[in-house]
């Protein structure tokens, strides 16, 4: 595969996933240029060191809130890292609003059954995936505290 194909392929990747650039680069070439395999076998190894953060303390994240237009559906979501830095992260505060409309929209009764769900955004993922990606993304150990849902 040639140089320049790499290059674009690694980009492109990068911007969809965040992860390093060598990681890319190793799995498109373990892939053989196949650009959905080595998506398939970055999002592997990214399940695989989840496992092993998943031990580690989270002591750090935000409590994200959504009240519906009608204000007749209020929701609190606490999604939780292992430093402030990342709870300040524009990644990390999308995917904590993402999980409060989720939330809104799909009522689950537990944090269990939201890790669950289709991503109502894409149904392609599950909302378990979409904390995995994070956690891959930002080194640490990321996932959903507790959840509420209020209605009028």
């Amino acid at each position: 595969m040639e140089n320049k194909k790499i290059i674009e392929l690694v980009k492109k990747i990068r911007v969809e996933t965040g992860l390093g650039i060598m990681e890319i680069k190793a799995a498109l070439e373990e892939a053989g240029g196949d650009e959905k395999r080595a998506k398939e076998i970055l999002k592997a190894r990214g399940f695989e060191k989840a496992e092993k953060r998943a031990e580690r303390e989270t002591h750090q994240g935000i409590v994200a809130t959504y009240t519906h237009s009608t204000g007749k559906i209020g929701v609190i979501v606490e999604l939780l890292c292992e430093t402030d830095f990342v709870a300040k992260n524009e990644d990390f505060l999308s995917v904590a609003k993402d999980l409060c409309l989720q939330v809104a929209a799909m009522n689950p009764k537990d944090v269990k059954e939201l890790l669950e769900q289709e991503f109502i955004k894409d149904p392609s993922l599950k909302i378990k995936d979409l904390v995995t990606a994070l956690n891959a993304k930002f080194g640490e150990n990321i996932k959903v505290g507790r959840m509420e849902r209020f209605e009028i």
